[in-house]
């Protein structure tokens, strides 16, 4: 009963090893028809780039191609970095989105590029398209969400007029700061950077100031979940994501390597303090140790919303976990 609270998800649209990004974005697709029938609330991908292990980089193409498939679970970007583009392509963007699919689009905004120096350059990014107008850049796309005034020059067409939700996503107290501000849900990043998490939701909840989007803070945390019949088998699976991100820490990102025995335990010191504290926010076994697992994060947290994400290489299995995850989620509510 602790735990009583939506769950959603977040998908990378990993490219496993021996296979293609064309394969990664079906996968995705048939997982987001899997969690709409399990009852999860959304359903967010994210931006990244240069990345030969995600698939989803065209954020708001790889959307179209989920939500076509689903009817009922909201679709978004968890999220957009911001910084990479104009607001008006996104609001032009995510308003055919939401003109296709009413009532159904969130937008998360991120201040990070999502990639390398190098990379954010070869987007071709626009003289003022920084991280430090990154405030000036999410109150213009607000405006332009917003139905258009008489003699407005530039309009969001479609986009004008659709209120389409946003989200301020970060890893830090930047974004608590700019989320309470603006009176908008906070997703925070804890599935991968959880160091400021305490700090950060605090901080938005003492400075929250109602907006007119929500009347009351709104804290959507991410979290690391890698469920299987048995903790040994949910260990096992969980190895991929820890060999992913040992890789992308050394600079050799790449594609979802394959599950490993004992790669954990043949780390050195630091790599394995690297992984403790990076992905602190990972609840890895079987049903019972997941339900535990999320009843202490949410009893921790006191969060209103839960983001899971799940980097397995076997895509039957990355489905089994979810399912589980929402088996487990329905006794409680059920015992409720």
């Amino acid at each position: 009963m602790a735990w009583m609270i939506p769950l959603s998800v977040l998908d990378l649209s990993p490219v496993p090893e021996g296979s293609d990004a064309g394969q990664a974005l079906r996968n995705s697709a048939d997982l987001a028809r899997h969690t709409e029938a399990l009852g999860y609330r959304r359903y967010w991908m994210a931006e990244h780039h240069n990345m030969p292990g995600i698939a989803s980089a065209a954020t708001a193409v790889a959307l179209a191609h989920v939500a076509s498939g689903t009817s009922r679970i909201r679709i978004g970007a968890g999220g957009v970095m911001l910084p990479n583009h104009a607001p008006l392509a996104i609001a032009e963007q995510f308003g055919t989105l939401a003109a296709l699919h009413p009532g159904r689009v969130d937008l998360g905004l991120g201040r990070a590029p999502g990639s390398d120096q190098v990379t954010a350059h070869a987007l071709r990014r626009t003289l003022q398209g920084d991280v430090d107008s990154f405030p000036q850049d999410v109150m213009e796309l607000m405006a332009l969400f917003r139905p258009a005034q008489p003699g407005q020059r530039v309009q969001a067409v479609p986009g004008a007029g659709l209120e389409v939700p946003l989200w301020i996503l970060g890893s830090s107290t930047y974004g608590a700061q700019l989320a309470a501000a603006l009176g908008l849900p906070y997703a925070f990043a804890s599935h991968f950077a959880p160091a400021a998490l305490e700090q950060a939701v605090a901080i938005y909840r003492e400075r929250f100031r109602p907006s007119g989007h929500i009347e009351k803070p709104y804290v959507m945390l991410g979290v690391n979940v890698h469920a299987a019949e048995t903790d040994e088998a949910a260990r096992l699976l969980f190895s991929s994501h820890q060999q992913s991100f040992v890789n992308l820490r050394s600079g050799r990102p790449g594609k979802l390597p394959a599950p490993k025995e004992g790669f954990y335990e043949g780390l050195d010191p630091y790599a394995k303090a690297m992984l403790d504290n990076s992905l602190s926010f990972s609840i890895v076994g079987g049903p019972e140790t997941v339900r535990q697992g999320l009843s202490d994060l949410v009893a921790r947290t006191g969060a209103d919303e839960l983001m899971v994400t799940g980097q397995i290489h076997d895509h039957a299995a990355r489905k089994r976990s979810f399912s589980i995850l929402a088996e487990v989620a329905g006794e409680r509510r059920a015992a409720a």
